[in-house]
């Protein structure tokens, strides 16, 4: 369990799914951007607006829903997630299964990330 003292960056949250801790730094710029994409746009009341529309495109034909997913994790990133700037999404797809792949950088900074979320 994570102590408030303990806590050494200015934004954190609390990680999903395990009691007590925290994310902070690059695992709470990963878990936003995962929020981000995971929850579809107006599915949370007093935020329409939050989240992505990639699921719109997960039944389209494989090379237009991949072009459509780029797009819109894009948009919804820098939208929703202002500390970063996207380098670059690659979407892959495996059976049922689909893979967004987001390279960032840290606005200012020189910190690099790598994120993956799968639907």
């Amino acid at each position: 369990m994570t102590v408030l003292k303990e806590i050494t960056y200015v934004d954190w949250q609390f990680k999903l799914n395990e009691v007590g801790s925290v994310s902070e730094g690059v695992d709470d710029i990963n878990q936003c951007i995962a929020l981000i994409l995971l929850t579809p746009k107006g599915s949370v009341p007093h935020r329409p607006t939050f989240g992505s529309n990639i699921y719109k495109y997960v039944d389209y034909p494989v090379n237009i829903a991949k072009a459509n997913i780029v797009r819109e994790t894009i948009d919804a990133i820098n939208e929703w997630e202002t500390r970063i700037s996207v380098s670059s999404v690659s979407v892959e797809t495996e059976n049922e299964h689909i893979k967004i792949n987001v390279e960032w950088k840290l606005k200012n900074s020189s910190t690099k990330g790598n994120t993956q979320v799968s639907l």
